[in-house]
């Protein structure tokens, strides 16, 4: 009779756990408009995601601009002012309950968010339409009705996305890499704009997959696109944190991969299929990555192969 493992289970650290909404709003202010203020025993974040507007929280009062966010801790008194002399702001504002005792590291918060941040808030904005009915952008209307056409789960991944931006703010405080509202910073896209460049990105990517074949030039990348190289090149580099002819040469290589696992190809009819002049070009560059040669990756990749495989039983 065969014996069962005990296996130990380790229980999870949870260090912020968001279990409740309260509101969930997407403003379009005009010039001139004015809150005249609340207050209540939950957080909220108000994030500035184009134009500027004048946040007062209890005696302070800040002018936030694209990209700042600010948190009000519960029993704050705030309002919110568009100046006649400033650009008409959109603002993201969420409600929340969390009870975490690490939530009060964001108390008297304002901050300038980085890339990695507004891309969460982003998805967050986006995952909080889908999840939720309209209207948005009613300061009156604070139920929150869910979608019942949402994609699956769609609540659950917005909470999960909340908590993961507290927790990457609060890392970026312990790291000390937030710039405070003071600090001079380039002024960050707005979520369209972000939106419009991901796809763009997107589209980047999609054209080289389609011509992996092929020795790509920025040139005609440039010319697909209907972009300069400067424009292109810094929209790529934004999104994948690379140049676009570096990660064009890592598909190539990755592709490269798949096909000497395939064993198919020798590695010069792969060096063809992949569009370099020859074989010598494409071992240069598979080590230039890799750190191995075609040759050695194979080795490594029929060992893994030896050792993932089941075990066969011995004959008697």
């Amino acid at each position: 009779m065969k014996r069962q493992m005990e296996f130990a289970r380790h229980t999870l650290k949870e260090m912020i756990a968001v279990r409740k909404l309260i509101s969930f709003h997407y403003f379009e202010f005009a010039k001139g408009y004015v809150f005249e203020g609340e207050q209540h025993d939950f957080w909220e974040f108000l994030y500035v995601d184009k134009g500027s507007v004048e946040v007062r929280a209890d005696d302070r009062t800040h002018q936030l601009e694209q990209g700042m966010i600010i948190f009000h801790k519960p029993e704050e008194f705030h309002t919110v002012q568009v100046s006649q002399q400033h650009k008409p702001p959109n603002l993201f504002v969420l409600s929340f309950e969390c009870a975490s005792p690490h939530m009060a590291r964001f108390e008297n918060q304002l901050m300038r968010l980085g890339t990695k941040e507004r891309n969460l808030l982003s998805l967050l904005l986006q995952e909080g339409f889908h999840s939720f009915e309209p209207p948005y952008d009613s300061s009156h209307t604070h139920e929150l009705i869910s979608n019942p056409e949402a994609p699956f789960a769609s609540e659950q991944v917005m909470r999960n996305y909340l908590e993961m931006l507290l927790i990457q703010l609060i890392r970026q405080q312990d790291e000390g890499y937030l710039r405070d509202a003071s600090s001079a910073a380039r002024k960050p896209a707005s979520f369209q704009t972000e939106n419009t460049e991901e796809q763009m990105a997107e589209q980047m990517i999609a054209f080289m997959r389609e011509h992996l074949q092929e020795p790509l030039k920025l040139d005609q990348l440039c010319k697909e696109m209907h972009l300069g190289k400067s424009r292109l090149k810094e929209i790529f580099h934004s999104r994948t944190g690379t140049g676009p002819i570096e990660y064009f040469k890592q598909l190539k290589i990755e592709e490269a991969k798949s096909l000497i696992r395939e064993q198919h190809y020798n590695y010069t009819e792969i060096a063809a299929i992949l569009g370099y002049s020859s074989i010598h070009y494409f071992s240069r560059d598979f080590k230039r990555s890799t750190g191995m040669s075609p040759t050695d990756y194979a080795r490594t990749a029929k060992a893994r192969v030896r050792l993932d495989a089941p075990s066969t039983p011995k004959r008697k």
